[in-house]
């Protein structure tokens, strides 16, 4: 007959399986993975969660406090390292931090459940606000209230991408809430102006982001546009002008 084990000593075990799993968890909260695939080939590096994400997000510009080492790996769970070869065909360098520059920006970050939980909470109430100030309610020509549209997208169970802009994900959305909120999309006219030096560059920006309804060469090599786009792409737009012609295009409505 085997010999049961003592009261203290299965304490002993489940005090010791508890602190594994603590410092486990410790760990792997610290340290996420970044993954860049190309032609099959894996390429790693290990990053502390949330500076990797504020860099990914644009909101860090250096690699100071992001990696948790220099190390390229084909595989960051078993330790094994990308070959030199690889490296200079695929990043035309071996310099590790330049590799890791590249991987970071065009790579796929492992959010934790923390950050994923979130990021999409975020979305989702971009989203919202999104669908709040571009549509309305065709019967009442009044947009639906900001709560409507929430309960709204927690019955019909939605999939939020954390990643990929509100305006994106918008149109799958209104799609999938039609089924049971009446949406209309209003549209809004704009007239943009744009100086000679910038009209070229703005012309193809705004070609691919709004429907022209006139477009006019001017003498002095200025383009006068009118626009209409969806109204919730206003703000978005007002900014890309501004970014293309420094803050000198003119913009009206109507």
């Amino acid at each position: 007959m085997p010999k049961l084990k003592s009261k203290s000593a299965v304490d002993m075990q489940v005090y010791i399986f508890q602190k594994e799993l603590s410092y486990k968890t410790m760990v792997e909260s610290k340290i996420s993975t970044v993954r860049l695939t190309l032609d099959g080939n894996k390429f790693e590096i290990l990053v502390k969660p949330d500076p990797a994400l504020e860099y990914k997000l644009g909101k860090r510009t250096d690699l100071s406090g992001v990696l948790v080492s220099d190390e390229i790996y084909s595989d960051a769970n078993k330790g094994s390292r990308a070959a030199s070869e690889k490296l200079s065909k695929y990043f035309r360098t071996t310099d590790p931090m330049e590799v890791a520059k590249q991987i970071l920006s065009k790579g796929d970050l492992s959010l934790t459940t923390d950050q994923r939980r979130k990021m999409v909470e975020e979305k989702r109430k971009q989203i919202i606000q999104y669908i709040n100030k571009s549509f309305v309610d065709p019967k009442t020509h009044i947009p639906h209230p900001v709560m409507r549209i929430e309960s709204a997208m927690s019955e019909v169970r939605l999939t939020v991408d954390p990643f990929k802009p509100a305006e994106d994900q918008a149109k799958s959305v209104v799609d999938a809430l039609r089924r049971i909120l009446p949406l209309k999309s209003e549209n809004l006219l704009l007239t943009v102006t744009i100086p000679a030096q910038f009209s070229a560059q703005s012309y193809n920006s705004l070609k691919t982001t709004a429907n022209f309804k006139e477009e006019q060469w001017l003498a002095d090599g200025s383009l006068r546009v009118r626009l209409e786009i969806n109204a919730g792409m206003r703000s978005s737009l007002l900014d890309r002008i501004g970014s293309i012609s420094k803050g000198t295009a003119q913009v009206m409505e109507g």
